[in-house]
């Protein structure tokens, strides 16, 4: 089912009654499979006997996108069109033109246009750009949470409590399957062009322009079909006592779900279902996992859409800018350059381990990505050159860099979603991060484990 609130329309105006299709411009949910605003144009198309045409344009030379995130990016778009045409639905991909006009271009010939998406502001940025210039009525679907974010929440909200118990009031609404419609009217007769090859995923990132020094990845494959199968492994065994030993990086218990949700290449309620379905893991395990795919992935989406400034140190609550502000004097027992930081050529042979993971491979357990996080903070000369240096080199080299979560994480490690501590040098009442927080965990074996991931890279 999809759920009303999920369903929003943009754009009031009258149909195109020449239209020749319903089109669905496909923005962050880059999925055949369990996706809503798919799934809402079928239905809409079928009740005026239209086919259905699915167009995606990507935004060539869009800041800190490299050859990392282009590759998992289209890894999973190539899956798109072979599902979509087996259903009988058109599909079209552009290269030339960017995504607004991409969709302005279909848009023209459709009858009404659904949309799904995005938080960010960036994005939401072209979305309003084409909903100003669009021939015809817009609809658009939210379908990458559980719980739409303005039904959630009214509100930006302080923490994870306060958004919690909001979630929980509501999500059994929204945790349903999605039934696959059925498509009365194909779209085989309409002529689509495709100008995004995506038949040679390393040829058409090697000619697109963006920075090339950051190499795709052989630990991560993008994709739905890869998705699945990596949730299904995980379900099948790792799962089991995540609740206990999910804070341990060398304890295997991440589902590595983040990349695909960042691209929309799986939905978080099919994770969801799944999770609740699982024969292995206990109520415990469950609870862990879905407090981090809901409550914490959505107090994210909560903050980036109602937060102005969450990509700016003035995002973080006041109290937190006045601590670090009063401890601005503090000596710092070590100061590292933006470019250090990035070489791994830090004292900490634990740090530089992380971000060897994180430079390598795209990836960084949530324990280590704090720890990483706070010596940032700790080892730069003011909270201001901290949070360029953390979030560039999150954006840069993390799959999921860019993300909601990515700019909620960095907020955090200045006090975001936060209360006061007890005062420490450099951070004042901010939380720190001491290096006893390794001790938790086998944190030589991570060191060594990281080693073995970085070596199969280069290999």
């Amino acid at each position: 089912m999809i759920q009303p609130s999920r369903i929003k329309v943009l754009k009031d105006g009258p149909e195109n009654a020449e239209g020749a299709y319903v089109l669905y411009w496909m923005g962050l949910s880059q999925r055949a499979a369990f996706n809503p605003a798919l799934e809402h144009a079928v239905d809409e198309a079928n009740a005026r006997k239209l086919p259905v045409v699915v167009c995606y344009g990507i935004a060539e030379g869009f800041p800190e996108v490299n050859a990392r995130h282009w590759t998992f990016l289209l890894e999973g778009m190539a899956e798109v069109g072979p599902a979509l045409e087996k259903r009988g639905i058109g599909f079209a991909a552009r290269r030339e033109g960017g995504p607004v006009e991409t969709a302005l271009r279909y848009a023209a010939d459709a009858a009404l246009v659904v949309m799904d998406r995005n938080y960010l502001k960036p994005i939401r940025a072209f979305y309003d750009d084409f909903v100003r210039r669009a021939p015809c009525r817009v609809v658009q679907v939210e379908g990458d949470v559980v719980v739409p974010v303005e039904t959630a929440s009214p509100k930006h909200d302080y923490a994870a409590r306060t958004l919690r118990p909001k979630i929980y009031r509501q999500w059994e609404e929204y945790l349903h399957p999605l039934k696959e419609r059925k498509v009365h009217h194909p779209a085989h007769a309409l002529k689509l062009e495709s100008t995004l090859d995506l038949a040679d995923i390393a040829r058409t990132v090697a000619g697109l322009k963006c920075d090339h020094a950051v190499r795709p990845v052989k630990r991560f494959k993008g994709g739905h079909s890869e998705a699945e199968r990596r949730l299904k492994h995980y379900l099948g065994g790792p799962f089991e006592h995540y609740a206990t030993i999910r804070g341990r990086p060398e304890a295997g218990a991440a589902s590595h779900m983040s990349p695909y949700l960042h691209y929309g290449q799986i939905s978080p309620v099919a994770i969801a279902l799944a999770v609740r379905s699982s024969p292995k893991g206990d109520g415990e395990d469950r609870a862990a996992y879905l407090e981090e795919l809901v409550v914490r992935r959505e107090l994210a989406m909560n903050h980036v859409f109602y937060g102005a400034d969450y990509d700016d140190l003035k995002g973080v609550p006041d109290w937190c800018r006045k601590a670090l502000d009063a401890a601005r004097g503090d000596e710092r027992p070590h100061l590292y350059t933006r470019e250090q930081f990035e070489a791994g050529e830090t004292h900490d042979r634990h740090w530089n381990a992380s971000m060897q993971e994180m430079r390598e491979t795209g990836y960084m357990h949530n324990h280590m990505r704090m720890y990483w996080g706070k010596k940032i903070v700790q080892w730069s000369k003011t909270p201001e050159d901290a949070w360029d240096i953390a979030l560039r080199l999150n954006n840069k080299y993390f799959i999921d860099g860019r993300d909601a979560n990515s700019f909620t994480n960095v907020g955090w490690l200045f006090g975001l979603h936060d209360r006061p501590w007890g005062r420490q040098p450099v951070f004042g009442t901010v939380r720190s991060m001491s290096e006893a927080s390794l001790k938790k965990f086998d944190a030589d074996g991570y060191v060594r484990d990281v080693a073995e991931l970085a070596a199969a890279e280069r290999a």
